[in-house]
């Protein structure tokens, strides 16, 4: 008796596959036409005009006002709905005014390193064109005030922006900071600390002529390493962060872009860098807060009893660091994607050089607040903070003259008569839920 055939099911077998092969076709376009959607979303929204004004400019130090007053000017622009309107202010920004000036795009022009770099390059006679994406991370009221952008900025990507300025430089200061926030929202530091870096170099190396490039890379790349103090040379492929990996995969990057489309790129990693108009999630910032309003202050200490201790350096010297770094970069060696030579290819350290513990900065802050802290020692917590840093700056120093001559005294000193101005001595400040970084 023979037994019956099984039922042919290669039929149905090749439908399903033929099925799955189309979902997952569709779902690889929907994917790449929401990313390109997103780009361009973001990149309509992020291009603000932040620094128009064209003759007299107060001194850095008139730091409000000076923020203001660019408030104003950015307002006009972009409210503008002419597009014809929108080129010739952007043209206008762009052009320097000093013989031989410099045509700087400065990405994240509204933060507190961003800001202050445009003003000083506007303040000596260069062309700057600011772009922020003004994100929630902190108030955006603590950077340069008009950081709320009305939407109505016009550019529809990254060609047509280099298309219609021919920079000479730029300087890539947009990052996700903070090393804590890291640990809850992993994702937004590898969208714009990678993610974001790549496509400002995709630009730039189709553009023609090629910007050099000047950004911001940070001492957190220096991760576990020992050796003080931190020189370029160390070891940077032990990082304790996440936000670290993306700083040190950033480096990396660079040198790939400068590789092989003659990218000329220069890195620059700061040393938890302090002042007015800084990030409100940096403990300088965050203990001056609570104790004028006499709250508990957390003081870390290493697992080993050890105090904590970080090379503060304030906002002055990072921006003569910054120009410093922009003044002596050699032009990119690229022409429309192709590398026609060898491209100058640089990191550097911009520090204090010395080294302050937590609890002094804590015992300078009392004096100057005239009130004493609550304090409470607790061991630091595992979360990518690392326990001292201390910047050798010699290599800067040799080929650009970075020198840094702010104290911490001297720049806490600055950085609270700006505080309490800025709060109007106020007995009590809103609350907020932001993370207390040490970095």
């Amino acid at each position: 008796m023979g037994s019956s055939s099984p039922p042919d099911t290669s039929k149905s077998i090749k439908l399903e596959r033929y099925n799955s092969y189309i979902r997952r076709l569709n779902s690889t376009k929907l994917l790449n036409a929401s990313s390109k959607l997103l780009f361009r979303a973001t990149l309509l929204v992020a291009l603000i005009l932040v620094f128009l004004f064209t003759f007299n400019y107060p001194p850095l130090s008139a730091t409000d006002s000076t923020h203001r007053h660019l408030h104003a000017h950015s307002h006009y622009f972009l409210s503008s709905s002419s597009f014809g309107a929108w080129e010739k202010q952007v043209r206008h920004s762009a052009s320097p005014r000093r013989p031989n000036g410099l045509t700087v795009l400065v990405t994240g022009a509204a933060g507190f390193v961003g800001s202050h770099c445009s003003l000083a390059l506007k303040k000596r006679g260069d062309g700057v064109l600011g772009l922020d994406n003004f994100n929630n991370y902190y108030d955006p009221f603590l950077n340069a005030p008009g950081r709320q952008c009305s939407g109505n900025t016009k550019c529809s990507s990254w060609k047509k922006l280099f298309d219609l300025v021919p920079f000479t430089h730029i300087l890539h200061l947009a990052a996700q900071a903070g090393v804590r926030y890291a640990m809850q929202n992993p994702q937004s530091y590898v969208t714009a600390n990678i993610a974001g870096f790549v496509n400002l170099l995709e630009a730039a190396k189709s553009a023609n002529p090629q910007p050099a490039i000047v950004w911001a890379s940070s001492s957190s790349v220096y991760g576990l390493n020992t050796q003080n103090p931190f020189s370029e040379l160390h070891r940077t492929d032990q990082p304790a962060s996440l936000y670290a990996a993306t700083k040190k995969a950033g480096e990396e990057i660079a040198h790939t872009y400068n590789h092989i489309y003659g990218l000329s790129l220069t890195g620059l990693r700061f040393f938890t860098v302090y002042g007015p108009w800084g990030r409100p999630d940096m403990a300088y910032f965050f203990f001056t807060k609570d104790i004028l309003h006499g709250k508990t202050i957390d003081v870390y200490q290493t697992p080993e009893g050890k105090q904590v201790a970080r090379d503060f350096t304030y906002i002055d010297d990072i921006v003569k660091g910054c120009l410093g770094a922009l003044d002596s970069a050699q032009k990119s060696t690229g022409s429309g994607g192709k590398k026609r030579g060898p491209a100058q290819l640089r990191v550097y350290n911009l520090g204090n050089t010395s080294p302050v513990p937590v609890g002094t900065l804590v015992s300078i802050l009392e004096g100057l607040l005239k009130t004493k802290a609550k304090k409470h020692v607790i061991k630091m917590p595992s979360n990518g903070d690392v326990p001292f840093t201390h910047a050798n700056v010699s290599l800067a120093f040799r080929d650009f003259a970075y020198k840094p001559t702010t104290d911490l005294s001297t720049g806490l000193s600055k950085f609270v008569k700006w505080y309490l101005g800025y709060y109007g001595l106020q007995p009590s400040l809103k609350k907020d839920n932001h993370l207390h970084n040490i970095e």
